[in-house]
């Protein structure tokens, strides 16, 4: 079952959207010490008790994230965080 569940629509061209979506990606690596891997358009993340992927679609990105036991209190507080990064990693203003 998905804990967090955002999507974003945004015009940017395939290769700018999976650019975007790597930089997401560096950010969660150094950060929070998370394992990233491309599947095709969709990059799955990893981390103790947080898993989750980033699909892109023509026109979308879409953020589904599962959280351990431990992590569910941090829902809200994880979900504010990363629909700003998604703001922010796909044209849409702050």
């Amino acid at each position: 079952m998905t804990d967090i569940r955002i999507t974003r629509s945004h015009g940017l061209p395939p290769e700018q959207a999976r650019s975007a979506a790597q930089k997401m990606a560096d950010r969660m690596v150094s950060e929070f010490d998370m394992k990233t891997q491309w599947n095709g358009d969709v990059l799955a993340f990893e981390r103790s008790g947080v898993s989750g992927t980033l699909a892109l679609r023509e026109n979308e990105a879409q953020v589904e994230v599962k959280l351990d036991f431990l992590f569910k209190a941090f829902a809200s507080t994880l979900e504010e965080k990363i629909a700003r990064n998604m703001d922010k990693a796909f044209g849409i203003p702050a």
